[in-house]
Order: C-alpha cells, then structure tokens, then sequence
C-alpha cells in the first residue's frame, strides 16, 4: 500500500470518527429540545428534520392511558388495534419525530400484560387477498406476523378465523396453524348483522361464535388489513365474557384521525388522502359535542356504527360505557405535538405524494378517478398545489429542457440534484449517482463507474438476458458501484453517502419500472412520479 493511500484511509477514517461524534451531539440536543429549529453540518451538508412530535413523551403517555381504560373496567380490556403496528411510515412522515415502530415499542411496555389475537376474514383466505404494500396473500401475513411479534418478545394467544361458512381454503390455513401449535378459532356470520340487535347479542347470534381462550388483562385484536373482522372479534368476546363473569371492557386505538386538533388540520387531511381509496371521511364526532360540548374529530365509519355499538353494549351489559365514539379511542398522539407548524407542512407534502401516486394509479388502470378528485379537493383545502413539491418542477423543467425522462433528488440540506437520461443510465440511475456525489464531495466530473465497467453489463443484460433497454437500473448501478468501491477511493466514498439519502424526497418526469420503485423504497427515498409512461407501448 502507499504512503498517500494510507494517509487518505487514516483520514477517511477520523472524518467518520468526528462525524459520529457531531451526530451523537445533534440526537442529544435533538433528546432535550433544543431550542434551534434545525441543525446543519455546513461542511457536510447536513440537516437534521425539524422535530414536530414527541416520541417519547407519546410512548409514556399512551402505555400509561392503556393502562388506566384496562383498571377502568376491571379484569380485561379487548383493544381494538387499527392501522400497522411495525412500520408506520405513514405517521412518520406527517408528525415529524414518530418513530415508525413506535406503537410496537409502546406495547412492549406493556409485553407482561398483554397477548395478541390474529383475526383474518375466511372470504380473504378464499380469494387470496394481498397485501400490495408486502406482496403477500393475507394468510402468509398473519405468518409472518406471528413471526415478527414473537422475534419482539409479545406473546401471541390465537388466531381467529372470521365469517367462516366452510370453506375448504380456511379449513387448510387452519389445519397448518395448529400444526405449528397455533391455537385457532372460528366466528361465523350473522344473520341480521349489524342492525338485528336482539339476534346479535344472544346464543343464536355472538353464542355459536367460538370463545377465545385468554389468559392476559390486555388483549390485542390486530389484523393483516381492514375488513377482517376485528371489532366483531372483541365485541363477540365480550358477550362470552359476560356469560362467564368475567368483567371485559372495549377500546379502539387508531393513530388516524387524530381527535383533538382541528378536523381541517393537515395532518387529518392528509389521513383522508391515505385512505382516499377507502372513501374515509374526516368528521366531527356529533355524540361527543352533544355528551360534553367539545368538538372532537372522528371518521364517518366509526360514527354512522356508534348507535349500533351503543345499542350492543346495552344488550351485552345492561348499560353502555361510552357517550361517544370518541370515548372508545385511546390515541394520546395529538397531546404528542410539539411543534404545530413542522407537522401542517410535513402533512401538506405527504398529501401532495398521495396525490401522485393517485394519479400514478389511475394511469395503471389499478384505481380510479373519484380518488384523486378527492385528493385534489383535499388540497384545496389545505391550500396546496402539486409544484409545492420542490422536486416536481425542478425534475419536469428539465426533462422538457431535453426532451427526455428526468429525476430530481432534494437533499437533506434543501439543495436539488437532477439526472438525466443517457445511453448507459437512467434518469433515476443517474440522480442516484448525482447525489451520493453531491453528499460525498466528489467533483462532478469524477466517473464513480467507468464507462467501460457499464457496457460489458450492458451487453449482458441484452445479448444474454433479453432485456431491450440496455440502460442500467439503479440495483445495477449500486452493484456495479459496490465492486468499484473495493479498488476506487470516491468510490466507496460515495457507496458510504446512500444511508444519508433516507427521508429524502425525489420526483421522476415519467413512472419507473418496478425494479427501481422497489430500489428507492429500500434506500428510504421518498419518490413520486409524473403519471407518464416512458414509451407509448400497448403492454409494460
């Protein structure tokens, strides 16, 4: 090795020392609120999010009001557990500081008290619904579901197989759970369900469901995705209760709406745009302001199924525990706010992402028009236009400059990187590139892969493969950038950049291919894309 080679290790080496050292500094300012909105590193071009939440005031206090609604009705409390537990990127990104496995840390708090039922609709296992955001059928999630609370340390009592009529897909998912030593239980429909209460709430109606075995005061009813049956679940499990003389209560933890901040907030606003798909409407909670005079925000399904919920609970207890269905909720995450403004803007970008990918939708044929007038409408009212994006016009500006697909890449510090298309990258490819260049200090003109590193690729991939674009995708660049990066110093320097680029936002000029979606989600990126396809193909 030579003298100037080491010398470059060695300083490489006390730059990531000292770096280490400044962002330990920043997350220890960032831990007792620093009165500064935003830290930079000048040098490196860093900027840390402006907080507007915090995660670990929210922690404390919604283990500690889960507690305090378990006491309130005695032996056992079925909590209803809606939207994802593990990765709640979706809050993540409107309240600035919410850690995406935060409600998983929460129930870890509370790992001694608590178990877990699974509940998947029989109808889901019989046509194979899936999951578009994994991939996977339903009934492979509640596997890997299983798997991923039991690698936490929670502990899973059963599963729960709802409006099960025999059919034979069920029967099968059923004889593999026990054989893995699963318990499963089977509820079936009901006639007359919601609005035949007497029949619901007897032996005929909740009675032929099965009771599920539970051994823990807090019970957590969770789901692969909506429709499966949860509340149904609970509210079946606290008529069999009642019979046994076993005092059980009802709750609903939904992060979204948030109920005590302004129903036309951002931050609800944007919830709208997320489940645009759903039809999910943001409203006022009538049975709150008429019970206490304080104006609440709840969603329309939750509302319009109140008087039903009431009227079971009567039928179950005598009485109903609840004057609203406000009441039901749990959700501290609006005491949780510490900054107002960084979540509004936080919350108007995501809408604005929600409505490309509405649009990107509808130009698949895989959704429809309604959504994104819907979406649009929610950003009228939150007074937001889609070249609020800073990467939106600065990627179409140039891919009109040159007639060809363009990207552009916001960096943590505000500044925009752009990539164009060549005839060895893609736009996307080449942004990529452009930016870990950008982070790394390396001057544009430096080839981090040699052109003739990337044609012999480029001849496998349409001499061998039978690709027809002979462009690399961005898993090939940072492939081809990886080997580089074992003989290239700026190489591996640049490779060291990708981890800063999460969190970062990126518009496309035209939709990508899967490959590189797939790509940007894995590095964190948060992309969206002009609702165009590359070529004019019948078949892509």
């Amino acid at each position: 090795m030579s003298k100037k080679s080491c010398f470059f290790d060695i300083f490489v080496l006390v730059r990531h020392f000292l770096y280490a050292i400044f962002l330990k500094f920043c997350q220890i300012l960032v831990q007792f609120n620093c009165s500064c909105d935003t830290i930079i590193n000048r040098e490196r071009g860093i900027t840390i999010m402006k907080i507007g939440f915090d995660n670990q005031k929210y922690l404390s206090m919604q283990s500690e009001h889960i507690r305090e609604r378990i006491s309130q009705f005695g032996d056992k409390l079925y909590l209803e557990f809606g939207g994802k537990l593990f990765d709640d990127f979706h809050a993540s990104r409107v309240l600035p500081g919410f850690a995406p496995d935060s409600k998983l840390k929460m129930l870890l708090q509370l790992a001694d008290q608590a178990e877990i039922v699974i509940v998947i609709n029989a109808s889901d296992i019989e046509k194979n619904k899936i999951r578009h955001d994994l991939g996977i059928t339903y009934d492979v999630d509640v596997l890997r579901l299983i798997q991923e609370f039991r690698d936490k340390g929670l502990y899973v009592g059963s599963v729960v197989i709802t409006r099960y009529t025999g059919q034979p897909s069920a029967d099968l998912f059923k004889s593999k759970l026990e054989n893995l030593g699963i318990r499963v239980y089977r509820h079936y429909p009901i006639e007359g369900y919601p609005n035949n209460i007497s029949h619901i709430v007897s032996d005929e109606g909740y009675g032929k469901n099965d009771y599920i075995e539970t051994t823990r005061p807090l019970v957590i009813i969770t789901a692969p995705g909506p429709g499966s049956g949860k509340m149904a679940t609970c509210l079946s499990q606290l008529y069999h209760e009642n019979k046994r003389g076993i005092k059980a209560g009802y709750a609903k933890f939904e992060t979204f709406p948030i109920w005590n901040i302004p129903l036309k907030h951002p931050v609800n606003l944007a919830y709208e745009a997320a489940t645009a798909d759903l039809n999910d409407v943001n409203m006022i909670d009538p049975f709150h302001l008429e019970a206490y005079g304080v104006t609440t925000v709840n969603y329309n399904r939750d509302v319009e199924i109140y008087p039903v919920l009431a009227a079971m609970f009567e039928g179950i207890y005598g009485y109903c525990p609840y004057k609203s269905p406000t009441d039901m909720g749990v959700n501290m995450a609006g005491n949780c706010i510490i900054d107002d403004e960084a979540c509004k803007e936080a919350s108007r970008q995501e809408i604005i992402r929600r409505y490309y990918q509405a649009l990107n939708r509808l130009a698949m044929d895989e959704g429809n028009s309604d959504e994104v007038y819907k979406i649009e409408l929610l950003m009228k009212q939150a007074k937001i236009a889609a070249d609020m994006r800073t990467v939106v016009p600065a990627a179409n500006s140039l891919a009109e400059k040159n007639n060809s697909p363009a990207a552009a890449l916001e960096l943590p510090d505000g500044r925009i990187v752009t990539g164009k298309t060549t005839a060895l990258l893609g736009a996307s490819a080449a942004v990529l590139l452009n930016a870990v260049k950008e982070l790394g200090g390396i001057a544009d003109d430096v080839h981090l892969i040699s052109p003739t590193f990337i044609e012999p690729i480029q001849g496998l991939k349409t001499g061998y493969l039978g690709s027809k674009n002979p462009r690399l995708h961005t898993d090939e660049v940072l492939i081809a950038l990886s080997m580089c990066a074992a003989t290239d110093p700026n190489a591996r320097l640049a490779l060291e950049q990708l981890p800063r680029l999460r969190g970062c936002q990126v518009h496309t000029s035209v939709m990508l291919s899967a490959v590189d979606i797939k790509m940007f989600k894995k590095l964190g990126l948060e992309l969206t894309s002009e609702p165009i396809y590359e070529s004019k193909k019948l078949y892509h």
